[in-house]
């Protein structure tokens, strides 16, 4: 990810606009006259080679001939002028540029290279961010820039929209100026060649004049990067996205019960939840959305009171919030007590709250002081149909100024009707309270809200430890599926693919390959009956779909004749199929257990995948299933199971006792672990799966491999846990502790830790002193993205009540270009002089020279001489005064050679 001369992209002091022309309804003379009408500030020269000046401006032939080398391009010449374009302005020092043109990757030079080849070779070769090409240009309203050719210019705001599509950058402006909505930036993507939306995002997320973040996507190309990007937006505010082509063209038929249950529209749902974005699914939800981001206060939580002049909506409301999956809030006695007072005796004492038909605007604010303080209400929606009473605007103005009075109430309305209710939503809006014209327009938007904070706190969520600490036989696992590789077998035998999960601690059935059916009498006998009997076959994959199992059979002799018939019907259904045998395994009978599935599979976009969800041989035909992306803490997979339908069931009903979640989890991490650690697993079936009280038990297994998958940002879109990062180290008072990078399970330790130092380290680590960290600062501390940040943690074995225990951390955040890491360390303090400080900053500094950071930087108060004198030792040089008691340090990590080894050192990360 890059953010690098995205400055001179989104902010620009001067524009040049190369291929500007006179000749009206060209793109040339739109971009120049948007630029003009739009007030820009800086100097805009247009470059056109015969014409003297266009709209009246002096213009230049060349790029070269430019008075000033523009911090901004916009570029709409030719497709084959394109690329001498891109040289030009980079051999003179710009930076960046929108090119508008569209067509590049059909036009060739003479040597057949595509323009759109040539155009991004010199950018790269000067370092020139372009946006596009086949866009339709950039607005930065706070800055008076408008450089595209739309129709209309965008008004100030605070929310960004980023679309790959210009026909949809046309309606969103359409439908926003009536309503008052302006734009912080308002960006085409086009092509998205080179800036794309992970750019985008990250720039825009840590921007203060951006409130909310608005994608139109129709496609990613870059998985890790986009999920990255927008996981540290969406902490600070909203990100929201309407995802085109839902529906797949052309789905190939799927080797597993997971990939035809997988679908990419899933895929992209899970992706979004796992980066905090809310997502929306059609146009109109979009503007819904716009209104609501642009508008509301923050939301403390999910109950709503509906306040309403008329039944019918107010429970068509509750109809919608219901089906949704909101929370109606309950009135309590108190509350109920105190609307009585202010209300007639005919109100609906109930929720939603109806106020009855003739009501003033004074009723309604009586009523909303009330439930603003009412302790078991989070929102309020005030809803009104027109009668011949009351005045609409008289309602408006009393419902505006009271929640006005209020700052953190989070009010939302809506006003049914047409004619006689504009002008009271037209006040709303000026008011920048959400306003809609139907109950389910504005309870959908409420849900919006409700959406992301969900989503906001999933983000932030502590998991729990796990509640079996295990430690998978990897290499056991890895020499498995090596020998299956070596022997061609790509989709795995079961007993071996049973083999390998048993490796990562899930509890299987004992299954034995037998390659005829006496061999598989002879197997029944020496295991003991009853038996299942299997066609093992690496053509059939649902062994069910052809006659290829046969359950419960109680004697050796049973088995052998079950294995012949098994033949004979695999033969007519399939006669093609290479038959290798048979497996027999033990019939397993658990009364009352659950069939579920884990499946894994490998999207093209978003790589490995895992899916949850009810199993058995109908699983296709139930379709209660749901997906995420690794990996997976106990948040995530209870999230995951919680998704789905059967979740219910395994909460127990009647006389069936609850299933063993923790369990089910477990497994689900587990199965993260392993496809983490083998890449070359592509696809996996654990199906069914046996879920009860006692716990789990994999009945049959598949899996299918890919000797040519590697580790890598295509494997996986967020980042595993880098465990090849831990080693142990010896402290100088005999003391071995662990060097590993911090888990969003060691939040509860950290939390002591830090509780734990000394006021004095408290200030010189935090700049002031600091009580307490909240949760909110503490997850940002420990649930870290390792693709742009690190901390490595010390944790000795036990404390004083035989746990884990922080000893120190060090910790950087890296810039988005790599170029410098931000860096910070504390050690607890009576561990001063133990070595571990060396040793943790020591392994950072290697860390970040092996990912290629040019350089380190940390600041430092200038009377923490022992800080600032322990990192001299270590190569940091005093490069600049940030305040004046603040000094930076500055290691150049691609310039300083390896310190030699020293006593205490940890041995390489």
């Amino acid at each position: 990810m890059s953010t690098r001369n995205l400055d001179r992209l989104f902010a620009p002091t001067s524009v040049a606009v190369v291929g500007a022309s006179n000749r009206p309804h060209t793109v040339g003379a739109l971009v120049m006259r948007n630029l003009l009408q739009g007030g820009f500030e800086g100097p805009i020269m247009p470059v056109h080679p015969r014409n003297q000046a266009v709209a009246g401006v002096l213009a230049y032939p060349t790029v070269e001939a430019l008075p000033l080398t523009p911090d901004l391009a916009v570029v709409c010449v030719p497709p084959s002028a394109v690329p001498g374009v891109i040289e030009s302005l980079g051999a003179r020092g710009g930076r960046a540029a929108v090119v508008i043109t569209a067509g590049l990757g059909q036009v060739r030079d003479d040597d057949g290279r595509t323009a759109q080849e040539l155009m991004l070779e010199a950018a790269g070769r000067y370092g020139v961010r372009l946006l596009g090409p086949n866009c339709v240009g950039l607005l930065v309203p706070g800055l008076n820039l408008n450089a595209s050719f739309l129709h209309e210019p965008a008004k100030p705001g605070k929310v960004a929209f980023v679309s790959q599509s210009g026909a949809l950058c046309t309606a969103v402006l359409d439908w926003a100026s009536p309503r008052g909505i302006g734009f912080s930036h308002f960006v085409s993507l086009g092509d998205n060649l080179d800036v794309d939306f992970g750019d985008t995002i990250d720039y825009l997320g840590t921007h203060p004049d951006v409130r909310a973040i608005l994608l139109y996507i129709e496609a990613i190309r870059d998985a890790r990067k986009f999920i990255s990007a927008a996981r540290a937006a969406s902490r600070n505010k909203p990100v929201l996205a309407i995802k085109a082509g839902r529906v797949a063209e052309g789905a190939k038929a799927a080797a597993s019960h997971t990939g035809a249950l997988a679908g990419a529209d899933h895929i992209y749902d899970a992706a979004f939840r796992r980066a905090g974005i809310l997502r929306v699914y059609n146009l109109e939800e979009l503007f819904e959305a716009v209104e609501t981001v642009a508008h509301q206060r923050r939301l403390n939580g999910e109950r709503l009171a509906i306040l309403t002049n008329g039944g019918g909506i107010g429970v068509m409301a509750v109809d919608d919030l219901i089906d949704m999956g909101g929370t109606l809030a309950p009135l309590s006695e108190e509350t109920i007590g105190k609307l009585d007072a202010v209300l007639p005796p005919t109100w609906s004492h109930a929720n939603p709250i109806d106020i009855i038909g003739d009501a003033p605007g004074k009723r309604y604010t009586d009523a909303m002081e009330i439930l603003f303080r009412a302790p078991e209400v989070d929102s309020v929606l005030v809803m009104h149909a027109p009668t011949a009473i009351s005045s609409p605007d008289e309602i408006a103005e009393k419902v505006i100024a009271a929640a006005n009075k209020n700052k953190r109430a989070h009010v939302t309305t809506c006003f049914v009707g047409e004619g006689a209710v504009a002008n009271a939503r037209r006040m709303f809006t000026q008011a920048s309270i959400p306003t809609y014209e139907t109950p389910d327009q504005a309870v959908r938007a409420f849900m919006h809200t409700v959406t992301f904070a969900r989503n906001r706190k999933i983000l932030m969520e502590t998991p729990p430890s796990l509640p079996v600490e295990f430690t998978p036989a990897s290499t056991t696992a890895r020499l498995i599926i090596e020998a299956s590789m070596a022997g061609d077998r790509l989709i795995m035998s079961e007993p071996d693919a049973k083999a390998v999960f048993a490796a990562y601690g899930i509890p299987t059935v004992e299954t034995h390959i037998a390659r005829g059916p006496d061999e598989a009498r002879e197997v029944a006998d020496r295991m003991g009956c009853p038996v299942v009997v299997k066609i093992l076959s690496p053509d059939i994959t649902h062994k069910s779909d052809v006659g290829g199992v046969v359950l419960d059979l109680n004697t050796p002799e049973e088995t052998e004749l079950a294995a012949q018939n098994i033949l004979e019907r695999v033969g007519r259904t399939y006669p093609e199929a290479r038959i290798e045998g048979f497996t027999v395994q033990k019939m397993m009978r658990r009364p009352g257990a659950h069939e579920l599935i884990i499946g894994v599979t490998t999207d093209p976009v978003f790589g490995v995948v895992i899916l949850f969800g009810e199993g058995g041989t109908a699983v296709e035909v139930i379709a209660d299933r749901a997906v995420t992306l690794p990996p997976l803490n106990m948040n995530l997979a209870r999230n995951l199971i919680e998704s789905t339908r059967i979740y219910k069931r395994l909460q127990g009903y009647r006389d069936r006792p609850p299933a063993d979640l923790d369990a089910i989890c477990l497994t689900l991490i587990k199965v993260s672990q392993l496809v983490s650690d083998v890449p070359e697993i592509v696809e996996l079936d654990i199906n069914p799966l046996f879920a009860d009280s006692r716990g789990v038990l994999a009945v049959d297994a598949r899996i299918r491999l890919d000797p040519t998958q590697t580790r890598g940002p295509h494997r996986m879109a967020i980042r595993a846990y880098p465990k090849d990062l831990e080693e142990w180290f010896t402290m100088t008072n005999g003391e071995r502790v662990l060097l590993r990078p911090i888990r969003p399970e060691d939040e509860p330790k950290h939390y002591e830790f830090v509780s734990r130092l000394t006021p004095e380290d408290i200030r010189f680590r935090f700049f002031g002193l600091v009580k307490e960290l909240p949760h909110d600062q503490m997850a940002r501390l420990t649930q870290i993205d390792y693709s742009r940040e690190m901390a490595f943690i010390a944790r000795a074995d036990h404390d004083k009540d035989g746990e884990e225990e922080t000893l120190g951390v060090v910790r950087t955040v890296t810039d988005a270009e790599n170029e410098r890491a931000e860096f910070s360390i504390v050690v607890r303090s009576d561990l001063k002089g133990s070595g571990l400080g060396v040793a943790l900053l020591e392994k950072m500094i290697r860390y970040c020279r092996g990912r290629g950071t040019r350089q380190m930087v940390g600041q430092v108060l200038k009377d923490n001489t022992r800080m600032l004198h322990f990192c001299e030792n270590l190569g940091f040089r005093r490069d600049r005064m940030v305040e004046e008691d603040v000094v930076e340090l500055v290691l150049d990590l691609q310039e300083v050679p390896e310190r030699s080894a020293h006593d205490g050192r940890p041995a390489g990360s």
